[in-house]
């Protein structure tokens, strides 16, 4: 058996920078998931169908189904953050220098 040796590269944080995507693109696609991912732990965490999720944040099923399968790519980061203060979670966004 032949041993190939492999190569680790440490990650940047962000999944979507080192998959090659631009800087800015990738930073606001990380939000996006991130925003997400609170808005999949309020559904379950409330044991919320996503009928009775979209009927609590006021919007149609389909748009809860795209977040819980994560295809935030259709969804704009003002609308996430929308979703979350009707959900009641706080959406904070630091800024290093």
């Amino acid at each position: 058996m032949t041993r190939t040796k492999s190569n680790i590269t440490r990650g940047s944080g962000n999944v979507f920078l080192d998959l090659g995507f631009p800087p800015h693109e990738a930073a606001v696609m990380l939000l996006r998931c991130e925003i997400a991912e609170a808005l999949r732990q309020w559904v379950a965490r409330e044991g919320l169908t996503q009928t009775q999720a979209a009927k609590r944040l006021g919007v149609v099923q389909p748009r809860i189904s795209e977040i819980v399968r994560n295809k935030v790519d259709k969804l704009s980061l003002d609308y996430l953050v929308g979703l979350c203060t009707k959900a009641g979670l706080s959406v904070t966004v630091k800024s290093a220098a």
